[in-house]
């Protein structure tokens, strides 16, 4: 039987309209670490394991969420003067590329300060808070601390007091980019938070 040519021509109109989208998805690792060198490296180091307390470390951080965060900078659903700077010149294609580029690379592990706060942090993290319905991190960011890609971010390693000024954000009403997280956090007291917070930057 033989297909009428509007049909022919539409099927392979299809087949390299996808094959277009598939290159045009394909990051290239190459200009990622390059923008990264050229916009990011002063705040995030040169692998993205920030050595600042205050500034997040990337190595490892699964693509999609990073690619999610620097479009929310850049619209201004997540307020942060410094990186709407930055993202905003960035374009979507530059984003993918920084994005998968920071997720070859590895996280730098990183430590557990307080051992007077470390078993209510893993108990948190681990189990939640029942009496208060605080759910356990370990149930969206996994075990270790791995996340889920796609879905919930790499914490593992994630420096203390950067965790910790994001949790006090989420809670307040300062960061309000994720419903789920300001439910969960607005919960919490400053002892909870810290002790999680310190939990997770040892997490490997």
């Amino acid at each position: 039987m033989k297909l009428p040519v509007s049909l022919l021509f539409a099927a392979c109109a299809a087949v390299l309209s996808f094959n277009a989208h598939a290159q045009a998805a394909k990051p290239d690792l190459a200009k990622g670490a390059a923008t990264f060198g050229q916009v990011c490296v002063a705040c995030h180091a040169a692998d993205g394991n920030s050595t600042i307390n205050e500034n997040p470390k990337l190595a490892q951080q699964h693509p999609e969420y990073l690619v999610k965060q620097l479009q929310e900078f850049k619209s201004g659903k997540r307020d942060n003067a410094i990186m709407k700077g930055f993202a905003s010149a960035l374009s979507d294609e530059d984003m993918r590329n920084v994005a998968f580029w920071l997720a070859s690379q590895k996280a730098a592990p990183g430590f557990a300060q307080n051992k007077d706060t470390v078993r209510l942090g893993e108990r948190i993290y681990r189990g939640g808070i029942a009496d208060r319905q605080i759910a356990a991190c370990a149930g969206c960011h996994s075990p270790n601390g791995a996340g889920i890609p796609a879905q919930y971010p790499r914490l593992a390693g994630q420096h203390a007091v950067y965790t910790e000024a994001q949790l006090k954000a989420f809670r307040d009403g300062v960061r309000h980019n994720n419903a789920q997280m300001a439910g969960v956090a607005a919960k919490m007291n400053d002892r909870e938070i810290k002790a999680v917070a310190d939990y997770i930057a040892g997490l490997r």
